[in-house]
């Protein structure tokens, strides 16, 4: 996408075309603007246009081009913070909003994906949090512990139990969300982008926002090439992607960003397919520096972790893969990788996402923390319900929030990506270390 085959990988290589998205061109009217073609900004066009208003959706570059189209395509419920400590953040209220909003997320995809017929690839079957030793067990105990206690269907499986879902002996139980699953996740996208447009939006790629004035009754848009869009209300969705020197580019100032690739084989043979990953569920494990790996809908072995695929972290990163990979999965020697591709997660300082309502009729939710499927989605939605008057702030699932510039963003960056870079090379002198006989 845009030229780079490491930004999208194989979700580009497999996605169904993308709908069409002219640069916009002239002056439009509508009643929402909606800035960022990834799941945040078209759910919210969607939700929208199907309530019978006007939507333009901005997108600098492509639909998905930011984080939608790049991630693992994990949909999962809640967040990294434990269920009980939400409420102790957020307050009671906001917490148990929170909870519920987005225990049920993966429930919204889904119901989208069937009603509009989107060609993605979805699959409910769950996924698995595997636990990497002991400690990694203790703390997926808490968790499964207390989101039975919320009701949710979630359970925690043996070691033995793991091994046959996953295919490897590797981990020392799991943590099974039966309400959670899969997808394609550019393909995602881009059903999202086509049921906007078959609802009555509109969409223009390659139309960043550069400038934005308020005119009093609505606001005016300017667009990169002269275009002019004057709208009534405005959701700024860019997230991680936000542009700088643009209007409200402040947003990317409160989130650190995470690099995170992935890696993925040629379809493996139907007697591996049958012993790893055999129930379809997605997987990621509980180290620091974690690894995440799912099928795709042919077959192929998708195997992530923390890294940027760039210099000079690139060969670290893709040697790493494919010994980490083999230590899983012996019988994957002679399985090579086929795609590779990266991107950014934005990151807060507490693991939650922030609402922010940037001025007068301009709302935005961002800072996902590498759950952007569901949160997204439902965030997107609940930002159309809220321009529409169906709800107030008051009753959103977040409260407001100023936007307050993470301190040492940069240098914490750079610390994400060295840091991955130096524990995949450590990881290859201790696995080299145990080959020699040094370590046991």
């Amino acid at each position: 996408m845009q030229g780079d085959h490491l930004s999208h990988g194989l979700w580009e290589a497999t996605a169904p075309p993308a709908p069409p998205a002219p640069p916009l061109r002239g002056r439009v009217e509508v009643d929402v603007a909606v800035i960022g073609a990834g799941y945040t900004g078209l759910s919210a066009a969607l939700h929208l246009a199907e309530a019978g208003r006007s939507v333009a959706v901005l997108e600098a570059a492509e639909v998905g081009f930011g984080a939608s189209g790049r991630n693992v395509g994990l949909v999962n419920a809640g967040m990294w913070v434990l269920p009980e400590a939400l409420p102790q953040r957020l307050g009671d209220v906001h917490g148990a909003r929170l909870l519920r909003l987005l225990g049920d997320a993966p429930a919204l995809v889904f119901e989208l994906v069937a009603r509009h017929g989107m060609a993605c690839e979805a699959s409910r079957q769950g996924t698995l949090h595997c636990a990497v030793g002991a400690s990694g067990l203790a703390g997926l105990r808490t968790r499964a512990a207390q989101w039975q206690r919320l009701g949710a269907p979630v359970a925690l499986l043996s070691r033995d139990e793991t091994a046959g879902r996953v295919g490897t002996s590797a981990y020392a139980g799991a943590l099974l969300d039966r309400r959670a699953g899969t997808i394609q996740p550019l393909a995602y996208a881009r059903g999202l982008a086509r049921a906007a447009l078959a609802a009555g939006a509109t969409l223009h790629g390659g139309s960043p926002v550069v400038g934005a004035e308020d005119r009093g009754g609505a606001w005016r848009l300017a667009i990169e090439g002269g275009g002019q869009v004057d709208a009534r209300w405005v959701v700024v969705a860019t997230n991680t992607y936000t542009r700088p020197g643009g209007p409200w580019s402040s947003l990317a100032s409160e989130l650190v960003r995470m690099p995170y690739f992935n890696l993925a084989t040629r379809p493996l043979p139907a007697d591996l397919r049958r012993t790893i990953l055999p129930g379809g569920e997605g997987a990621w494990d509980t180290r620091t520096v974690l690894s995440s790996l799912r099928l795709d809908g042919a077959g192929r072995l998708v195997f992530g972790s923390i890294g940027a695929l760039r210099p000079p972290g690139h060969g670290i990163h893709l040697r790493w893969g494919r010994r980490a990979l083999l230590r899983l999965f012996p019988a994957l020697e002679d399985v090579a990788f086929e795609h590779e591709w990266y991107g950014w997660i934005g990151t807060t300082a507490d693991a939650l996402p922030r609402f922010h309502a940037l001025a007068r009729n301009v709302v935005s939710f961002s800072g996902y923390n590498g759950r952007g499927i569901g949160t997204g989605t439902v965030f997107g939605r609940e930002l159309a319900r809220l321009v529409l008057g169906e709800i107030g702030v008051a009753d959103l699932a977040l409260p407001e929030r100023t936007i307050v510039p993470a301190p040492l963003r940069a240098a914490r960056e750079l610390f994400y990506e060295a840091g991955a870079q130096v524990a995949h090379a450590l990881d290859a002198r201790w696995a080299g270390a145990r080959r020699g006989g040094v370590r046991s």
